[in-house]
């Protein structure tokens, strides 16, 4: 087993995330350090991480948060701010799948599955996610056609989202937008390109699981049938 997918397989990252660690000399084979993220591990090979020695996990789990405001979405926090481990509770070592900035709340998923999180994450995947926008005024027909083809929304990216309803009350909108790709704050962007004020906004659905009416800082461990849903 590649050393990579050995990290990955024991929960510490996603196999692409594995790959920088290696390099960052986290890792030792045999009391040695490694930096080959394609080095061979052997059953007989002792692999240690941060100085931890770490095995392939047989147990895999996927845990749906429903994220609060204020949290960060890391595994640690060098300014001592609230993560979202230090609300999810587990015997095993949990990674996000994905970022919610610190302002969105909703639907996250925190995994041991390195493949599982590495097949979520992947760009080419366009696993679709849902996000729940209320927006001062209405989305006009211009700006969603604009926001269908793609709109600059600074450092060299485009933002790209389709809207799947929009629903206007006493001249605020509430509008959901399914998004293939994860750049950073994107929709918070989009909306500033679109000179639109953005009151609130949540992620509602992540790989066709719903999160329903999950409490703000409240947990549950996906079924195996939710889990081979996300696999497909």
């Amino acid at each position: 087993m590649r050393l990579n997918k050995f990290l990955a397989r024991a929960g510490i990252e996603s196999r692409r995330k594995a790959d920088e660690l290696i390099q960052m000399a986290t890792t030792e084979v045999n009391g040695k350090i490694c930096l080959d993220p394609a080095y061979d591990v052997k059953d007989s090979d002792e692999v240690k991480y941060d100085g931890q020695k770490i095995k392939p996990i047989l147990e895999k789990v996927v845990i749906m948060l429903h994220k609060p405001k204020k949290v960060i979405t890391t595994v640690k926090d060098t300014h001592g701010r609230i993560t979202v481990l230090d609300i999810v509770h587990s015997k095993y070592r949990l990674t996000p799948i994905g970022r919610l900035d610190q302002d969105t709340t909703g639907l996250l998923l925190l995994t041991n599955d390195g493949d599982l999180h590495q097949y979520l994450s992947h760009p080419r995947n366009r696993i679709p996610k849902d996000y729940e926008a209320v927006i001062e005024g209405r989305m006009a027909s211009d700006q969603i056609q604009k926001l269908g083809r793609g709109i600059y929304i600074g450092d060299k990216e485009y933002g790209k989202a389709s809207i799947v309803s929009q629903e206007t009350t006493k001249g605020r909108s509430v509008v959901i937008l399914r998004l293939y790709q994860g750049k950073k704050r994107e929709i918070r962007r989009i909306m500033h390109r679109l000179n639109l004020k953005l009151i609130s906004l949540k992620r509602i659905r992540f790989a066709g699981l719903e999160l329903g009416d999950l409490p703000e800082h409240h947990y549950r461990t996906l079924s195996e049938m939710e889990v081979k849903l996300l696999h497909k």
